[in-house]
């Protein structure tokens, strides 16, 4: 039936629906009964996630309230709709995580660098700023850090906040087509035109593109006469993509236009524009909030990076993927990230004396927050720890107990102690013994207990209580993946980077799925190739029932792992490697299983090994740049990188003009490189992107 039907009309149209009132069914009657008595009233009621409704007086004068049962806050009984015909005011306020990021980051230069920044008071024509959004060097920057924005930025190069505004705003699905000419018109490429002359003053700040919602407001105002409440009704229109309500705006418009002598042609174009701005209308208010927090973020990474990232790292503790990446930026912009330390971490993430961003106490599962202000609070009292011995007889055992100091170990908060490694705290002298953890506690206890005791001896001498610290054992360290597993298991992500953190150039150029694209969607797939990489994180080799060979594996990658098969030939093939440790690339089809059509599979099709990737399918690197990116430095920067990387590998270059759509191909004389070495560099170069054949 049509929207808004009710059973009155669904009787009188459809017989067969209302001889079912009668059904001999009791079921069917009941239903039909109960329906009618549900019909037209509210099936829930919902409370708006930010709305707050503000009035001149008490609100209980003029709207009626009740309690929330989520909230302490009192709520409206009518329709948001209906507030504003009311005379209220209605404000969304956002609880945005990026307004705790930059508080936390103020507070870590105080701590850092005794230095008091008031945000409120930053310029907001700081060069060195808009170069970090030039260079689109905006991860982790509100609003500004998706590829298709970086890029953008790039090529915009902004030099001015109404930049900022207009492109946050033009960032959008429909606006984007604008973003080229927005580009082309700020740089003197591209003329700018406008309808009529009127339109000059309101649009010259965008280039004499329409780009909020408030210009449209203006320019109905200058054009067409519109009082300020019919300009804010056509606004109104545009942002709830009202069409009706724009119908009843235009009979106001033309005739506002016409009784103002401009040209019908020029009105009725204008017009249409609004009309397919419309659809995706954007106001300027909404986009300048989001440029102001945009920029404070942007002026502290620029000028207090090590303080910003700390920031970011400590509020995405719960977001494993994102703190992965955001570690990852940290290093790109040439900070060390360095891991828990007893004698300097606090709860969360800090910078140190260097420079450096230590990892946060609160980041290591199992430890607790009880123990991490136990470990900071003794430290602040007594100094730092000379060793882990003065660690465990100085800390309350009850509070950092076995758990904790397991998890303390293997997130490597130990290591800074001389001659101690990870492996010595887990080291068991032969199967039937307990692991040297359990006997630091035993030993710490005896000697807390003994300090306990003499303190309430009256012949008590503090001489006869010193006990000589036991030896630590003596046992290998642990290996590079070891280390990094049990990291892994402690913080739920690897601290000293991810062992797939060295074929990373490899993963990004030949692995064109990540496991998470198909692991729980295979029918997406179906019938497609799918390529990816990771590191054998366990693998068995078995037989069947029928005494046949077959092989199982875990692969992992950055942020997921999956289990594979390989059968009969397959397995042959490729039964070398499966081996624990080993870093592959996986080709393989999705396709139905045998004899299980309904059922879909993973068959492999080829593997090789991650480091043998790039020597065996790189032989040809092209390097793309910008026009205006070009320079007598980069150029040196690309000549010595290619001369001190010597090998076998092509280079080439395109260099393209976006403007002029100008592309330039040519290739580097007689200069051959290692591809693996040069591509390293390349990526520390923000202006050059590249393709390998």
């Amino acid at each position: 039936s049509a929207p808004g039907t009710t059973f009155e009309l669904a009787y009188k149209g459809v017989s067969e629906l209302k001889q079912e009132k009668e059904s001999k069914d009791p079921l069917v009657r009941e239903t039909l009964y109960s329906a009618e008595r549900l019909e037209g009233t509210l099936r829930n009621v919902g409370t708006h996630a930010c709305g707050i409704i503000i009035g001149r007086d008490d609100l209980i004068e003029h709207i009626p309230l009740s309690t929330s049962k989520d909230s302490e806050l009192l709520v409206t009984q009518y329709e948001g709709s209906f507030m504003e015909k009311l005379g209220m005011l209605k404000m969304d306020f956002l609880g945005l995580k990026t307004l705790s990021i930059i508080k936390d980051a103020v507070e870590n230069i105080k701590k850092s660098k005794d230095k008091i920044i008031d945000i409120e008071d930053i310029p907001f024509d700081d060069a060195e700023t808009f170069k970090l959004f030039s260079r689109g060097d905006t991860t982790a920057i509100f609003q500004f850090e998706s590829d298709g924005m970086k890029k953008n930025l790039r090529e915009l190069k902004p030099n001015r906040f109404e930049d900022l505004i207009a492109m946050n705003a033009l960032y959008r699905p429909g606006p984007m087509e604008y973003i080229p000419s927005f580009i082309r018109r700020k740089h003197g490429k591209e003329k700018i035109e406008y309808d009529i002359p009127e339109m000059k003053e309101i649009l010259e700040e965008t280039y004499g593109i329409t780009v909020y919602q408030e210009q449209v407001m203006q320019l109905s105002q200058k054009i067409a006469g519109f009082s300020r409440g019919n300009a804010d009704n056509l606004r109104k229109a545009m942002g709830k993509k009202d069409l009706a309500q724009l119908e009843k705006v235009k009979t106001l418009y033309f005739d506002g236009a016409k009784e103002r002598n401009h040209d019908i042609k020029k009105i009725e174009k204008i017009w249409s524009d609004w009309r397919k701005f419309a659809e995706y209308a954007f106001n300027k208010s909404h986009s300048t909030c989001y440029a102001f927090v945009a920029f404070w973020m942007a002026y502290l990474k620029t000028h207090f990076p090590a303080e910003f990232m700390a920031a970011v790292l400590s509020r995405n503790l719960s977001d494993i993927t994102k703190i992965t990446f955001f570690i990852d930026e940290t290093k790109h912009i040439g900070i060390k990230v360095l891991k828990p330390d007893v004698n300097e971490s606090e709860v969360n993430f800090i910078v140190n004396k260097a420079g450096e961003i230590r990892f946060g106490m609160a980041a290591i599962k199992g430890l607790g927050g009880n123990a991490v202000e136990e470990i900071i609070a003794e430290r602040s009292r007594n100094g730092v720890f000379s060793s882990v011995f003065d660690f465990a007889k100085r800390i309350n055992l009850r509070i950092v107990n076995k758990r904790s100091f397991e998890a303390l170990a293997m997130a490597g908060a130990f290591d800074s102690f001389e001659n101690t490694h990870r492996a010595q705290f887990f080291y068991r002298e032969n199967t039937d013994d307990t692991i040297f953890i359990e006997k630091l506690i035993r030993f710490a206890t005896k000697v807390q207990e003994r300090q306990s005791s003499q303190q309430v001896s009256l012949f008590g001498d503090a001489g006869e209580i010193e006990t000589s610290d036991p030896p630590m054992p003596e046992c290998k360290p642990w290996s590079g993946i070891e280390q990094l597993r049990n990291e892994k298991e402690v913080t739920g992500f690897y601290i000293s980077g991810h062992p797939l953190d060295e074929y990373r150039i490899e993963m990004k150029n030949f692995g064109k799925n990540r496991i998470s694209d198909f692991k729980d969607n295979l029918k997406k797939y179906n019938g497609k190739t799918i390529v990816f990489g990771g590191m054998v994180i366990s693998a068995e080799h078995k037989t069947t029932q029928t005494n046949k060979p077959f092989g199982s594996f875990v692969v992992e990658d950055y942020d997921d792992t999956i289990e594979l098969r390989l059968f009969s030939e397959d397995y042959l093939r490729f039964r070398h490697y499966l081996a624990e440790g080993f870093f592959l690339l996986i080709s393989a089809r999705v396709q139905q299983r045998f004899n299980a059509a309904e059922q879909l599979e993973i068959k492999i099709t080829n593997i090789m090994l991650l480091p043998e990737v790039i020597e065996k399918n790189a032989h040809e690197i092209k390097l793309k740049l910008l026009l205006d990116d070009l320079n007598d430095e980069l150029i040196e920067k690309i000549e010595a990188s290619a001369k001190s990387n010597k090998g076998n590998c092509k280079i080439t270059f395109a260099v393209y003009d976006s403007f002029e759509k100008l592309n330039l191909s040519f290739n580097a004389a007689n200069i051959k490189v290692n591809a693996q070495e040069f591509l390293n560099f390349v990526e520390t170069v923000p202006e050059l992107t590249y393709m390998m054949n």
